[in-house]
C-alpha cells in the first residue's frame, strides 16, 4: 500500500510554467496588480525611450487593436476572414477623404467610419455568412481585394493608385497631435478601449452564442440561436474595431494608398491572432508585439530574419498550435 501511494505522489505531474503563470493570474488581486504596473511601465515608456522605441510600440498597439477586432470574428464566433485588411481600409479612407476633401474635423470622422464599417459588414455578411468554413473564408478573400482594386479605380475620390495625402492631423483640446509620443498614447488608449470592449464581449450573453455557435452551429440552432444574426454581429463589429484603427491610422501617416490594404495585410493580422492563441484576449497582445517585434529585433540578419521568423512560425504550429496564449477550456 505504501508503495503504491509513493507511485501515486511521484505520477503527479508538476505544474509547468506556463500553468503556474496562469494560475498566478487566476487570483483578481494579483491580476489586477499585474495589469497596474504592466499600465504604468506603458505610460513611462516615452519618458526613457527614444523615438525608434516608441514607433515601434505605436505600430504594435496599432496590430493589437486589429488582432482584437479580428479575434472577435475567428476566435470567439469561429468565422475565417480572409479580407479583414478590408474594414481597415474604410475607416482609413473614410478619415483620408472627409479631412482631405471636405475639411472634416478628425474626431467627426470617427463616428462616420464607424457607420460606413457597419454598412460594409452588413453587405458582405447579410448574404455570405450561411455559408461555413472555406466557402466563407473565399467570399471574405474577395471582398478585401474588390475593397482595394475599388480604392484604386476610384481616382476622383480615393486619389486612385497614389493614394491620398494631406491627410489632416487631428486637435486634442488645443493639442495637435504631430510626435509620435502623442500617437503612442493615442494607440495605447485604443488598445485598452478595445481590450475592455473584448472583455465584456467575451463575458456577455452574446460571447457565450458566439461560443456555442463556433464550437456546434447545428447544436446551437437546435438550441434556439439564431446562428446567421450571431455570425453578423461578430462580423460587424469585428469590421467596427479595424474601421476605427484606420482612422488613427490614416491620422498618423497623413496619406494613405491601396497599396497598405493588400491580402498579405489581411493575411499579417491572421497570423498574429493563431500565433497569439485564438479566442484569448492576452493571446493577441502577445501575438500582435510579437509579430512586430520579432523582425525588428534581429533586424540585424538583414533578409533572412524573415526566414528565421518564418521557419520559427512553422515550428510554433507544429509544436504548438493551440498558441501561445491559448483559450483555456474547463
Amino acid at each position: 500500500m505504501a508503495d503504491d501511494a509513493s507511485q501515486t505522489v511521484t505520477a503527479v505531474k508538476k505544474p509547468d510554467l506556463e500553468e503556474r503563470l496562469i494560475s498566478l493570474l487566476d487570483d483578481k488581486k494579483r491580476r489586477y496588480s499585474a495589469y497596474a504596473v504592466l499600465i504604468a511601465g506603458t505610460l513611462l515608456v516615452p519618458f526613457i525611450g527614444d523615438t525608434y522605441v516608441m514607433e515601434i510600440l505605436a505600430n504594435s498597439f496599432f496590430y493589437i487593436v486589429l488582432c482584437l477586432g479580428l479575434n472577435i470574428v475567428v476566435g470567439f464566433a469561429g468565422l475565417l476572414d480572409l479580407g479583414y485588411a478590408a474594414f481597415f481600409a474604410v475607416g482609413a479612407y473614410t478619415t483620408g477623404i472627409l479631412t482631405s476633401h471636405y475639411g472634416w474635423n478628425f474626431w467627426l470622422t470617427i463616428p462616420a467610419a464607424v457607420v460606413f464599417s457597419i454598412i460594409a459588414g452588413v453587405i458582405i455578411g447579410g448574404p455570405t455568412l450561411r455559408l461555413r468554413s472555406d466557402y466563407l473564408a473565399i467570399v471574405t478573400l474577395g471582398f478585401g481585394e474588390i475593397t482595394r482594386i475599388a480604392a484604386r479605380n476610384l481616382k476622383d475620390i480615393s486619389g486612385g493608385p497614389s493614394g491620398l495625402i494631406g491627410i489632416s492631423r487631428p486637435s486634442f483640446f488645443g493639442l495637435e497631435l504631430i510626435q509620435i509620443q502623442h500617437y503612442y498614447y493615442a494607440f495605447f488608449v485604443l488598445v485598452l478601449l478595445a481590450v475592455f470592449v473584448s472583455y465584456r464581449l467575451q463575458h456577455s450573453r452574446l460571447g457565450r452564442a458566439w461560443q456555442y455557435v463556433r464550437e456546434d452551429e447545428d447544436a446551437a440552432e437546435a438550441m434556439g440561436i439564431d446562428r446567421v444574426a450571431i455570425k453578423l454581429y461578430a462580423y460587424v463589429i469585428g469590421a467596427v474595431f479595424a474601421g476605427v484603427a484606420g482612422c488613427f491610422f490614416a491620422a498618423k501617416m497623413t496619406a494613405i494608398s491601396p497599396d497598405s490594404f493588400q491580402f498579405m495585410q489581411s493575411a499579417t493580422i491572421l497570423m498574429a491572432v493563431v500565433l497569439g492563441g485564438m479566442g484569448k484576449i492576452p493571446g493577441m497582445v502577445v501575438g500582435a508585439m510579437a509579430l512586430v517585434l520579432f523582425p525588428e529585433v534581429f533586424r540585424e540578419i538583414g533578409a533572412m530574419r524573415m526566414l528565421v521568423f518564418g521557419l520559427l512560425l512553422i515550428a510554433m504550429m507544429i509544436f504548438r498550435p493551440q498558441g501561445m496564449w491559448p483559450e483555456r477550456r474547463n
